[in-house]
């Protein structure tokens, strides 16, 4: 059965940024090295949370942008500020509404696993609207901010 691997091209950091994202989720680890003819890394095979990625050292001159971008649903603010805070850390930063930009360059999501739930406000547009407009006012998303928005 084919499957979808998305496959991440760095310029050099493909093993370290690996090593890196299996550290900071669970269900996670490398899977496979591949090396060049000169025994320097070309290809890691890697599982985060369950999903499988690879990841290139393919060199310069394709950077990542925010039009493809990986989401991460948690539970709570503290897994929230967990993940985020490590994404950001060493070189990464903040961006908006949730989304921020690692130390590599890539786009990430870091998003209350109720989102859905809290921006369909149970059919209440209203309430719906609240939530979106809490939502655009932050950086780092507030799990109890936007509860607050959609019982408002």
């Amino acid at each position: 059965m084919p499957r979808i691997v998305p496959f991440l091209w760095f310029d050099d950091q493909a093993q370290h940024a690996a090593e890196y994202y299996t550290e900071l989720f669970p269900d996670s680890r490398i899977d496979g090295v591949g090396r060049g003819p000169d025994g320097s890394v070309l290809v890691v095979e890697f599982t985060l949370l369950g999903q499988p990625y690879r990841a290139m050292n393919g060199g310069p001159g394709h950077p990542f942008t925010d039009a493809c971008s990986l989401q991460v649903d948690v539970d709570s603010q503290e897994e929230l500020d967990r993940v985020w805070d490590a994404l950001v850390a060493e070189g990464g930063h903040p961006v908006a509404c949730g989304w921020l930009v690692d130390r590599w360059g890539l786009s990430w999501q870091v998003t209350p696993a109720v989102m859905g739930e809290l921006l369909a406000a149970g059919g209440d547009a209203t309430a719906a609207e609240r939530v979106f407009r809490a939502m655009q006012d932050m950086v780092k998303l507030d799990i109890g901010a936007l509860r607050a928005a959609a019982a408002a």
